[in-house]
């Protein structure tokens, strides 16, 4: 049984991401009575920050995908990687009939679900304007049958901290100057740009590592407008003659 003990409403700094490699399976879900029928068990997909950091108890889980949607930076947040003077950018759904998305499905069981969606509802819905929804998740061993019924967190449109479509460019600059609860807004899209790299390796995700290509190539200007000040700060001034 695995549980990440970083909150976001500890305002955690830079925490390790887990391994992806599933825990072993309860031998008996908690809660259940001796005889009693099993509790079927409930399957949450993240495709953002929930792939390294999910915050719940989970029994396994999968690396794998969902059809139909693609991933976009088109969510604004004013609490985990922002402010409500600076918001921050972060990743939604948006249906797109060819795309997929890839992330990890977490199992839950027993007393693990009602506990799960409760800390998904405030971390989600409550504070991140997400909405739920059921999908059909692909896992990535090859030796899968019958894809999963999962349930997933959208941000739609309707929600007050909907920001839309914007080029990457213009996400990356608003990613390098936001900061919010959870940690800075760089690290949100570095670690989401890892897990496709290294767990992923097959898929494609263009928006994502155009972002990322961005924002690196921003920053050492950044970088270098910071140095050229200190330095011509610290150049004394000619004496008048």
């Amino acid at each position: 049984m695995k549980r990440d003990p970083q909150r976001p409403e500890e305002c955690p700094g830079r925490p390790e991401p887990p391994p992806l490699s599933p825990s072993p399976l309860l031998s008996s879900p908690p809660g259940e009575a001796e005889g009693a029928e099993p509790t079927p068990p409930v399957w949450i997909f993240g495709y953002g920050s929930l792939v390294w950091r999910p915050g719940f108890e989970f029994t396994s889980r999968k690396v794998g995908f969902i059809r139909g949607y693609s991933r976009r930076f088109w969510q604004g947040d004013t609490f985990h990687r922002g402010s409500e003077r600076m918001p921050g950018r972060v990743v939604t759904l948006l249906e797109d009939c060819g795309a997929c998305t890839w992330g990890v499905a977490y199992e839950v069981r027993g007393e693990q679900i009602a506990a799960s969606l409760q800390y998904l509802n405030m971390r989600e819905a409550v504070l991140g304007g997400y909405d739920t929804k059921l999908v059909k998740f692909h896992p990535q061993e090859k030796d899968a049958e019958e894809p999963i019924l999962a349930l997933v967190y959208i941000a739609t449109p309707q929600n007050p901290s909907y920001l839309g479509p914007a080029s990457e460019e213009d996400i990356a600059a608003q990613i390098i100057v936001s900061s919010g609860c959870a940690g800075h807004n760089i690290e949100y899209l570095l670690r989401l740009a890892d897990f496709m790299r290294y767990f992923c390796p097959q898929a494609e995700d263009k928006h994502l590592f155009s972002i990322e290509e961005a924002l690196i190539s921003i920053l050492p200007c950044l970088y270098y407008t910071e140095e050229s000040l200190e330095e011509t700060a610290s150049v004394p001034e000619k004496s008048k003659g």
